[in-house]
């Protein structure tokens, strides 16, 4: 498999400014748990950043839904490993979800996989979906990736069903993106284990 044919499998990488390197994204309108609080004030995914802006484009939304469709293709796991091998090389930090979510327990061990299969890369992923992950242990999940579990809403404080969580306040942020051109800059506590809750400022 080339690197083509891997971005048509699977919809190819997200590069955000933020970030420090590459990361993947799916459509936030098929987040099970989020699009259900887009409608509920107060919550962290009221006036979601992934549902206006450039995200409304037609060509953008049309790439994010391959993406979806692409989940149970039967190379997916393949061509994900061969892109994220490739692109992390320089910044060895990969981001899922910088919009969208789990999909299932099958979605889970698949991206389970593909860290598996890249144990130089450190990898993030924040989600909301903990039903999904009522179904394993945090001892299953591969060394090299962090699973941060977002409260729902703002100013509430972390779940403690899970060892490493997220937040959303008002004031008492501990994310300093907002001090450096909203960037992470040379910040990795989202992929840092030892902070057990990252405390974003709500936007």
């Amino acid at each position: 498999m080339n690197l083509k044919e891997a971005k048509e499998i699977t919809g190819g990488l997200s590069s955000p400014s933020k970030m420090p390197g590459y990361a993947y994204n799916l459509p936030a309108w098929r987040c099970i748990t989020g699009v259900k609080l887009q409608a509920v004030p107060g919550s962290v995914c009221a006036g979601c950043y992934a549902m206006k802006g450039r995200y409304r484009f037609r060509n953008v939304k049309e790439a994010l839904e391959r993406r979806q469709q692409s989940l149970v293709h039967p190379q997916w796991v393949e061509a994900m490993t061969l892109l994220v091998t490739h692109y992390s090389r320089a910044v060895p930090f990969f981001r899922w979800h910088d919009s969208g979510d789990l999909q299932g327990v099958d979605h889970l061990n698949n991206i389970f996989e593909v860290c598996n299969r890249t144990p130089g890369i450190q990898h993030w992923m924040p989600t909301r979906e903990v039903k999904i992950l009522k179904g394993i242990q945090p001892e299953v999940v591969p060394k090299n990736l962090i699973i941060r579990v977002s409260s729902h809403m703002i100013d509430q404080g972390p779940v403690n069903s899970w060892p490493h969580t997220s937040t959303v306040v008002q004031a008492g942020k501990s994310c300093p993106a907002a001090e450096q051109g909203n960037a992470c800059g040379d910040c990795r506590q989202c992929w840092d284990k030892t902070v057990s809750n990252v405390a974003y400022p709500k936007h």
